[in-house]
């Protein structure tokens, strides 16, 4: 699914485990002026498309089934031609997120309400 606001000024994929918290997500996000392609269901599904068409950044959701997150994200940072691109790691808590932030030490593990500056300064100038 796509989401933009017809100003894009930058690409991301958002990846977010329940659906209604994931549209939501995009449409905020494609406010700001992003062009969002989402993935909510399978993060194979997710990765192929980040590989088809690389994004600026990626944003993965932890609050719900966060080993969803983890698990697509390792596979991208393990890939040569994705592991460079910014990874934004939102919400989660106690063993989910520390697993999360073990793995992904350059990864920006922020509060949903920070996203909206946190991406500000990984836009692309």
């Amino acid at each position: 699914m796509f989401y933009d606001s017809g100003m894009s000024m930058g690409r991301l994929f958002l990846f977010a485990w329940e659906q209604d918290q994931a549209k939501t997500a995009a449409n905020t996000i494609a406010s700001w002026g992003w062009q969002v392609q989402l993935e909510w269901q399978d993060g194979g599904r997710g990765s192929a498309a980040v590989k088809a068409a690389l994004p600026d950044v990626l944003v993965f959701y932890l609050d719900h089934k966060p080993s969803h997150s983890r698990a697509t994200a390792e596979h991208l940072a393990n890939t040569k031609s994705t592991r460079y691109i910014p990874m934004v790691f939102v919400g989660g808590a106690g063993e989910g997120l520390q697993k999360a932030r073990n793995l992904f030490p350059t990864g920006f593990f922020i509060a949903e309400d920070e996203l909206q500056h946190t991406l500000e300064g990984l836009r692309p100038k």
